[in-house]
């Protein structure tokens, strides 16, 4: 499970809580969570779920600076510490006897606009403004880390999600051409991670953008509808049999297994089931 929980799901009255609500009616073995903010060793207790701090070695895990983090029903190996563990960074997992390695992200928004297809730009242009803002050079700082365990993923199987706050080149191809204003656009945020061989599992599973478009953000009374949160994944013993978001406005109610649950984001969740 990926989820950006907003504000350490702070926003609201009781968000901690409803997170809690929510992450127990879905009942993930791994969440990947993003704007943590001194809320998640409390969660992961409520949950009874192991808790691994994506920040310096010694930081106070109620710290609310702290934006990654990840929980697991299973026991943590080595910690997979990166020099910017505000938007990237994880730990092995052991499975069943089985190492994975699992990281999790938040990249910038920025560069943003809610309907990229209405900017007047044609797509080379719209490629150029992509990388013109904060996210792509984040993403320049992280590839290394990728590139490095994506190379291993065969031995050591890597799941990598979170926020990447980018649309999906899957998303923008010949079947959406025509919500898109005639464009097919390469976006640069999500083609790269499959470049180095990294599966959108979301995609993977459910192949139409037109009949499974995955929003994970949107907004109330304007057009921007987009799927923004991933997992991906690499490694010869790993396959995604399943895959589904969940998408609720911040303060309103979503329903789960027939409960309804005030919403604490603004991002919406995205779930993969795998094999291995």
């Amino acid at each position: 499970m990926a989820w950006n929980i907003l504000h350490g799901a702070n926003d609201i009255e009781n968000g901690p809580q409803n997170a809690i609500q929510i992450i127990e009616e879905i009942d993930p073995d791994v969440i990947l969570m993003i704007e943590t903010y001194g809320s998640g060793k409390m969660i992961a207790d409520s949950l009874g779920l192991n808790f691994h701090l994506v920040a310096p070695k010694g930081t106070a895990l109620d710290d609310k600076s702290t934006n990654l983090s990840i929980y697991s029903k299973f026991p943590f190996g080595e910690r997979l510490d990166t020099e910017f563990p505000f938007y990237l960074g994880g730990t092995e997992i052991l499975i069943r006897g089985q190492k994975i390695r699992f990281l999790t992200n938040w990249f910038h928004y920025l560069p943003w606009n809610d309907e990229p297809e209405k900017m007047g730009k044609t797509v080379e242009e719209l490629l150029e403004w992509e990388r013109t803002e904060t996210r792509y050079s984040m993403i320049q700082k992280i590839l290394p880390y990728l590139k490095n365990y994506t190379a291993e993923a065969d031995s050591i199987p890597l799941i990598f999600g979170g926020d990447m706050n980018s649309p999906s080149h899957l998303d923008w191809g010949l079947e959406t051409k025509r919500i898109h204003k005639g464009l097919v656009v390469p976006w640069y945020s999500t083609k790269i991670l499959e470049d180095i061989g990294l599966i959108d599992s979301y995609r993977a599973i459910n192949e139409s953008p037109i009949a499974s478009p995955g929003i994970t953000w949107d907004a109330i009374e304007k057009n921007d509808e987009h799927r923004i949160d991933y997992i991906f994944y690499k490694g010869s013993k790993l396959k995604a049999v399943a895959s589904k978001s969940y998408m609720a406005f911040l303060n309103e109610p979503i329903i789960i297994h027939g409960k309804s649950i005030i919403y604490p984001s603004d991002h919406g969740i995205v779930v993969t089931l795998f094999e291995y």
